[in-house]
């Protein structure tokens, strides 16, 4: 199964409304990052055992660990989970840089370092979570 065909899978096994949401997220995603590699985790460890809800990445980021190895993993990712939908903006060095810039803005979420969280498209403001992945994107770390 191709990665398009996990990933058309996943989103159409989610009840509604979270599947017109996690749907329209992903085609956002393409939107604003029409070149971005695609990635479809299972949420399952190499033993196959489910380590973490199953998401979708955009992008690319090479992460170099401090004993000179190198890891590739996407730079945006969007999940489903049992309260709503999670956006994760990976590869920014300030923790504090998400929350202090987007919570107050974007609606009904949670904001952390690292994740956006909220429970339905309708509680957010669109043009604020497209500006922190935008940000998130163009990060080069």
């Amino acid at each position: 199964m191709t990665i398009q065909e996990q990933i058309s899978e996943y989103i159409n096994s989610q009840p509604e409304p979270k599947r017109k949401d996690m749907l329209e997220l992903h085609h956002l995603m393409l939107e604003l990052m029409p070149d971005a590699q695609l990635w479809f985790l299972d949420g399952k460890n190499d033993e196959g055992k489910i380590v973490s809800n199953p998401n979708i990445g955009y992008g690319l980021r090479t992460i170099q660990y401090t004993d000179g190895k190198t890891r590739e993993f996407y730079r945006i990712g969007i999940s489903a989970n049992t309260t709503g939908i999670s956006v994760y903006i990976m590869g920014i060095d300030d923790k504090t840089y998400l929350p202090r810039t987007f919570e107050g803005k974007i609606g009904k979420a949670s904001v952390t370092g690292y994740c956006i969280k909220f429970k339905s498209l309708k509680d957010i403001n669109i043009e604020v979570l497209k500006a922190a992945i935008q940000y998130g994107y163009k990060q080069k770390t």
